[in-house]
């Protein structure tokens, strides 16, 4: 038995997205102390993007491809936070039941999820909760008050309850009524005290960097006091003197979709049986879009004075059954920003460097993998028709039906 796709004939195991993208004058992601995060690597130390921070705005993104938009429309909605079991399943209830017996019961489902840090709102681990979970929990917090009168009834109730859902909750799970939410099938889940909650997380990102040495410059600025009048007497000097650290680049990602994984997080299938008959089509929607954010959405802090808009000038598609592999050492000895020769932009050289490294990486190794990808004219890869086949229009929206077809359409062929 194999796996094939009709989008790529290959097995979609794994999607690989790689992506070149400049920002210039920005402050994509600070560390600590306000400064551009960085990372030695190779012949140079790099600017960087944290993969939370990448993560983060992939998540939080509100347009036509928003993840949340998506989850909304499939009813696989998610919540994370410290706060969940207090405002969405016993707040709620409050202008119902009993304040004493509200508490008793939000005490012991706190406990169950938090352990040792349950009082500590500040201690707490941020959990991610799907929707239906959150009403499954609400529906039996209501039973329980509604059974039980009392704080103390209601708290002995509630324990009781949660020692039998304990060891119900994997035939639970099993029926969806405890389904994972979209952004745990994608972002994973933990929660420390049941591990049996868990879910792996079905996306890998790595830290985006510059393909070049870092380029940075720190920029003094003024406040201006808009009421002090020179001709008044008044200091004519700022109200502040301030300086920030803003740097420029061209940035090369890299995200993993494992396919297996997330369909199962998705239907509650085993992963080994992914390609089974199982509906696919939220998987193959999720890819579509993750390709367009990735492409499309920009990371940064201090948006109001550097406006850190950009978009990927090239994003490469990869799908195939082997361990996937990053491009990320076609720049370990790093692009020249500035050359005597008339060898081409920046993004032309870098785009060259990428395309010889996986030619190497395809002679050597020989995975096979299926590929297609969307540039601007300057970055568009030079690779033979068999390796990287730009697709009619080669838009980001065809690359995008591309990577979710190859998901929707895998099939088991004897």
């Amino acid at each position: 038995m194999s796996v094939t796709s009709e989008a790529g004939g290959v097995v979609p195991k794994f999607i690989q997205i790689h992506f070149l993208a400049a920002w210039p004058g920005a402050l994509l992601n600070r560390d600590d102390a306000g400064l551009a995060k960085r990372l030695p690597f190779g012949s140079a130390i790099r600017t960087r993007i944290s993969s939370q921070c990448l993560k983060r705005h992939w998540r939080m993104a509100d347009d036509a491809h928003a993840l949340h938009a998506l989850a909304r429309q499939n009813g696989v909605e998610g919540v994370r936070s410290k706060l969940a079991i207090e405002r969405e399943v016993t707040g709620p209830l409050r202008a119902r039941f009993d304040e004493k017996a509200v508490d008793a019961v939000e005490g012991a489902f706190l406990t169950k999820f938090y352990g040792k840090n349950a009082k500590d709102k500040q201690q707490r681990q941020a959990l991610l909760f799907g929707r239906p979970e959150l009403a499954w929990l609400r529906e039996q917090a209501e039973r329980l008050l509604s059974e039980n009168a009392d704080a103390k009834a209601a708290g002995a109730a509630a324990e009781a309850w949660i020692k039998e859902e304990k060891a119900n909750l994997n035939q639970l799970r099993d029926q969806n009524v405890l389904a994972a939410s979209l952004e745990a099938a994608l972002f994973g889940r933990m929660v420390t005290s049941d591990t049996r909650a868990n879910r792996d997380a079905a996306i890998h990102v790595a830290h985006a960097f510059t393909v070049h040495p870092e380029q940075a410059e720190l920029d003094y600025f003024t406040v201006v006091d808009d009421l002090r009048d020179r001709e008044q007497g008044d200091d004519a000097g700022a109200a502040g003197v301030f300086d920030t650290e803003l740097t420029s680049g061209l940035y090369y990602g890299y995200v993993v979709v494992d396919v297996p994984l997330l369909v199962s997080n998705l239907t509650g299938c085993a992963r080994a049986d992914w390609a089974g008959d199982h509906d696919r089509a939220l998987a193959a929607q999720v890819v579509e879009h993750l390709v367009h954010l990735v492409a499309e959405v920009s990371p940064g802090a201090k948006k109001g004075s550097t406006a850190p808009y950009s978009r990927a000038e090239l994003v490469l598609v990869e799908a195939g059954d082997r361990q996937p592999r990053t491009l990320a050492n076609a720049f370990r000895d790093a692009v020249e920003t500035q050359t005597r020769s008339s060898n081409g932009s920046l993004g032309n050289r870098t785009a060259e460097k990428l395309a010889r490294h996986l030619s190497a990486m395809d002679r050597m190794y020989e995975t096979g993998e299926a590929r297609r990808h969307a540039a601007l004219p300057d970055l568009s890869l030079d690779l033979p028709e068999v390796l990287a086949t730009p697709i009619p229009g080669s838009s980001l929206r065809d690359l995008a039906a591309w990577a979710g077809a190859t998901v929707r359409d895998a099939a088991v062929a004897a």
